[in-house]
């Protein structure tokens, strides 16, 4: 990435009394031009790959954006979708006075001790330090405990279980007892170890992977240390449910804590922090366009966007993954959504992470609202209604007021727009400090949503299916270029106001989109985000897994500005094709529907134009490239970035 794209965020730093030299020993050589960070991509996804592909759990699809303010502080956030029979969900209760309470999995260790609270921490220089209290994962014993568990569950054994996380024993304990209104004693003395001398403050707050604790029905611990032992882990009874709300922890014979339980799971501090706009929010938001020139080279300003690696193909990464196992997966990866069949049933579950952190820097409850509308219509053009999400809360020290504010305004955007929308936040995590000497991440709320298609048949895709089909978008065009990946590619700017969203707009284009995809009437659907109309109609001819198809488009210029229309980011729009002989009926109902909607071209050929009509505001402009071009550009791009020395 080119290091002028830091060009905002160094007014950012100013606040801080930065100067050039302190700016780049923060954030170094920038983007993956630095080796650093194609070290860090290239872990990561040999992480995610090396235990989804070992536990058989197929990656099915993503989030993947690049921007240079993630440089010292790479956020990862993982999604996992399970299926469960509503009368067989088992809950993390430690319920039943007298119930033994039960460890199994993985021994116990050093590694994460202080795992939760370093991720509670900003770093600084010598950050480097604390990198050991990462946990270390062992996959092939996950797997072990995953089938442990669902036979454990299949019996009238339990009554409750929770995994240990953070703080490990300590957490997973007191929030079993608090939830039931009981405590736990608790004998540390057989906790599996793989460490000698482990302090009973060690044990008690190690965060190693692959562990469990559950609570058995009396008398049938013989039965659950059978099965964990048949699955070759560790096991051992360390406690007891007790009726008077403590958690008690012995080691070695001696009372070594004691505390009420629900202390700990329950009464923790609440803050009510200060919060205010930073000082240099307006220098954001107000940006004169008249001041950027227009765009002057369309084709060359497409295939810039195509191969920015926020937009450009992530097949690099999502081909190191199984996304095949168990044979579910309807959808791949590379569409708008993620599709898997529910096996026995007729129908399928859509998934889709979603976020874009600069609208939120911009306008934090914008940014956030934005961010479920895009999920959600993400979900539609697979053919899914939504019907629940989970967020991961990114965001830096909320001691600061700025830091506070944005985290307050983006938590009011989320609680809008889903209750718009009627989808239910189900679950969620809070990460903040994410901020290295002082400079912060972007606010970035990060959504995994879940659509139900009620019909598995009817799922949709986004690229083109056949050749002579009609090319329509629903929603209007607007000139909304604040915040977008064109400004910051072309113009490395990062700022303006992020695209004005109505809420009712967006309802509506779901719920026609929902209908005529039920009804068979549409070939393929695609939403316009990152990169605007043309990068969207762009994707529809290259993103398919076996074929590319070119397309002529003709658009009416009725803006200002010719790169608004081009790869302006305007909200609740939809590029679908339909048979020709639909197009006519689909508009006359999408209109009727309060939808615009307009006819804009043909499916077909080997090359991609688009016909800018002459108007008041222009001489016109001619997009005219290979489709083999923009497939090489955008298919190959993260890979060629990765592989340079």
């Amino acid at each position: 990435m080119n290091s002028s794209s830091q060009v905002i965020t160094k007014d950012l730093i100013a606040q801080h009394n930065l100067t050039d030299d302190e700016y780049q020993k923060i954030v170094g050589i920038l983007g993956l031009d630095h080796a650093k960070n194609r070290h860090l991509v290239k872990g990561v996804v040999s992480g995610i790959a090396g235990y989804g592909n070992c536990m058989g759990v197929p990656t099915v699809g993503g989030e993947i954006v690049f921007n240079d303010i993630y440089s010292q502080n790479p956020l990862v956030n993982v999604f996992c979708l399970g299926i469960a029979h509503k009368d067989k969900i088992f809950l993390g209760t430690a319920a039943g006075v007298g119930n033994p309470v039960i460890y199994f999995g993985s021994k116990t260790g050093r590694d994460g001790i202080h795992g939760a609270t370093m991720a509670s921490d900003s770093f600084d220089d010598q950050s480097d330090q604390k990198r050991p209290t990462v946990q270390v994962g062992d996959p092939f014993t996950e797997k072990l405990l995953l089938e442990a568990c669902l036979e454990l569950m299949s019996g009238d054994l339990l009554v409750g279980i929770q995994d240990m996380g953070a703080a490990g024993l300590t957490s997973s304990s007191c929030e079993m007892a608090s939830r039931a209104g009981n405590g736990i004693d608790l004998d540390l003395t057989d906790v599996p170890r793989r460490e000698p001398g482990m302090t009973a403050y060690e044990i008690m707050l190690s965060e190693s992977q692959e562990r469990m604790l559950m609570v058995a029905q009396a008398g049938k611990e013989d039965e659950c240390i059978r099965i964990c032992k048949k699955w070759d882990l560790d096991v051992a009874v360390v406690g007891r449910v007790t009726g008077d709300g403590m958690l008690r922890v012995r080691d070695q014979g001696k009372v070594v804590a004691e505390i009420p339980a629900k202390s700990l799971a329950d009464d923790g501090p609440r803050y009510e922090r200060p919060y205010s706009p930073p000082g240099y929010q307006d220098m954001l938001t107000n940006l004169n366009y008249d001041a950027l020139p227009d765009v002057k080279d369309a084709n060359a300003a497409l295939l810039s966007l195509l191969e920015s690696p926020t937009i450009a193909s992530k097949r690099w990464i999502y081909e190191q993954y199984d996304h095949m196992v168990r044979t579910n997966t309807m959808v791949r990866p590379g569409s708008d959504a993620a599709v898997v069949r529910i096996k026995g049933t007729n129908k399928a579950l859509a998934m889709t992470v979603d976020c874009n952190s600069r609208y939120c820097l911009l306008h934090p409850y914008e940014g956030a609202r934005l961010a479920v509308a895009e999920a959600a219509r993400n979900l539609v053009c697979s053919g899914a209604e939504p019907i629940g999400l989970t967020d991961c809360l990114n965001f830096g020290n909320p001691e600061r007021p700025e830091i506070m504010w944005q985290f307050v305004l983006a938590i009011e955007g989320l609680k809008d727009a889903c209750e718009h929308f009627a989808i239910p936040i189900v679950s969620g995590n809070v990460s903040f400090y994410n901020e290295t000497n002082g400079l912060s991440i972007y606010p970035t709320p990060m959504l995994g949503m879940v659509g139900l298609i009620e019909s598995a048949d009817k799922t949709m895709t986004q690229w083109f299916k056949q050749d002579g089909d009609a090319i329509v978008l629903l929603g209007k065009t607007k000139e909304d270029l604040g915040g977008s990946e064109y400004l910051k590619v072309l113009h490395h700017r990062e700022q303006g106001s992020p695209p004005l969203l109505s809420l009712e707009t967006e309802k509506a284009l779901h719920d026609f989109l929902l209908k005529i995809i039920r009804e068979g009437a549409v070939q393929s659907a695609h939403d316009c985000s990152d990169g605007g109309l043309s990068v969207a109609l762009a994707e529809c001819c290259i993103s398919a897994p076996d074929i590319r198809r070119g397309a002529v488009v003709q658009l009416p210029l009725d803006a200002s500005r010719l790169d608004a229309l081009l790869f302006g980011e305007s909200q609740s729009r939809v590029v679908l094709s339909v048979k020709p002989e639909m197009a006519g009926q689909l508009l006359n109902r999408a209109w009727d529907s309060g939808i615009p909607a307009m006819k804009i071209g043909t499916v077909g050929g080997d090359r991609f134009v688009i016909d800018v009509e002459q108007g008041q505001w222009s001489k016109g402009c001619r997009i005219d490239l290979p489709v083999d071009q923009l497939y090489d550009r955008w298919a190959f791009s993260i890979e060629r970035t990765l592989n340079q020395t």
